[in-house]
């Protein structure tokens, strides 16, 4: 099959979506797929997006200023449907569109997919409505949201609408950005989520397009190296490790605020980068935490840091949909804190700690039952080791290649 990604979430960026986006390529590469990437992305010379083409990656056309130091923003939609179409006269003879996000770049390969009649595969990754509150000021984010939904409008129909309620869209903002979601869903061929809890919320709110949740996957090689049970012994510092975004919706600041009532020795190795580092940092040093950041970082340093850990954390709350950082601490038997139920769906029972609640006091009581008792380490880790297999890549890519072939023949 010839096939055709398109994400606004890929390039200059790091993160859930874009691991994705790099396993299901390689895997599908290595079936015997053709694979082309487009994504909205900072300016680079000539040679770098040569070296680029390689690999089949491309970057659309981007806006120079907007989106400097936080997230590359594609040109409009029609903009950048005008230069594929006089660059890639070949998209019109892919076999599947396969649309990542919902923001420019993505928006046109659903156009694109529409006008070559090319069956249409939209990727549904996040809450947006919870990224937008996180991330936009306050006494902005009505106005942002309502920007944000009018400018999706111009390109794709917006036939529903969600009004605000009591359940998730319980602002004006939320219902905008949950009417932008619903249509964006609307307007393709087939939708995934990567969680049952996500695809029902979706179909809560008014997604008619078959949709289907399909899990993500982390490399073979990830889970073919053989890991024994992690131990946490008397007298031993108990070793934690972080490896998402310090931002807002991952809740990096909470976290650091229940390490203050942590009740025994602990270090905490932060991998990742964020608008909330530098607050992160500060805190850390204020309040004498045994804290290394360490910065970005990609995913085989990870892997050797988990390596040295007892304990992985997912702390964000009402947010993730997925989590990949859950599959990476699979993989290599580490258990994870998690302060979320939702989030739950992905591990195996037993391998994880669940916090009461999302607040710092209930997070620091879950660190400290382990402190009580030692032997949850050992008892969780064999448990993420036995099931660590269900999380391979080729196992996910599997499913997607069927679910492709079926809209192929329908």
């Amino acid at each position: 099959m010839r096939i055709a990604i398109f994400s606004d979430c890929y390039l200059d960026l790091t993160g859930g979506i874009v691991t994705a986006i790099n396993s299901d390529k390689a895997e599908l590469e290595r079936r015997g797929h053709t694979v082309y990437v487009f994504s909205s992305a900072y300016p680079r010379s000539k040679k770098e997006r040569e070296k680029l083409a390689k690999k089949h990656i491309y970057p659309v056309k981007s806006c120079r200023v907007f989106g400097r130091g936080i997230t590359p923003i594609a040109r409009r939609p029609k903009i950048i449907e005008k230069d594929l179409k006089k660059r890639f006269s070949e998209l019109k003879d892919f076999d599947i569109f396969y649309i990542h996000y919902e923001a420019g770049c993505s928006i046109a390969g659903l156009r694109l997919a529409r006008e070559y009649e090319i069956p249409s595969v939209q990727v549904m990754h996040g809450r947006e409505d919870i990224g937008e509150e996180k991330i936009v000021p306050f006494g902005l984010k009505t106005i942002v949201a309502a920007a944000l939904n009018l400018f999706h409008s111009w390109y794709i129909p917006h036939p529903l609408r969600v009004s605000r309620d009591n359940y998730l869209a319980n602002t004006i903002a939320k219902a905008k950005m949950w009417t932008l979601m619903v249509n964006h869903a609307n307007y393709a061929d087939l939708v995934l989520t990567p969680s049952e809890h996500f695809r029902e919320k979706l179909i809560y709110y008014g997604v008619k397009k078959p949709i289907t949740a399909l899990y993500h996957g982390v490399r073979d090689d990830l889970i073919d190296v053989e890991v024994s049970p992690k131990n946490f012994k008397d007298n031993e510092t108990l070793e934690i490790i972080w490896h998402s975004r310090l931002s807002g919706e991952k809740r990096i600041l909470p976290f650091l605020e229940a390490l203050r009532l942590v009740k025994g020795p602990y270090r905490l190795s932060v991998y990742g980068d964020g608008k909330d580092a530098g607050k992160a940092q500060i805190y850390a040093k204020m309040h004498h935490l045994n804290v290394d950041f360490n910065g970005e970082a990609n995913l085989d340093t990870i892997s050797r840091a988990l390596k040295k850990s007892h304990l992985d954390v997912l702390v964000s709350y009402n947010y993730d949909t997925f989590g990949m950082i859950l599959l990476e601490a699979m993989a290599a038997g580490v258990p994870v804190l998690i302060a979320d139920p939702e989030l739950a769906e992905i591990l195996p029972e037993g391998g994880y700690i669940l916090s009461k609640n999302e607040t710092p006091v209930e997070m620091a009581n879950a660190i400290n039952q382990i402190f009580k008792q030692k032997e949850l380490i050992e008892k969780m880790s064999k448990i993420e080791i036995s099931a660590r297999d269900n999380g391979r890549i080729t196992k996910k890519v599997e499913k997607l290649e069927k679910t492709f072939k079926k809209l192929l023949q329908n």
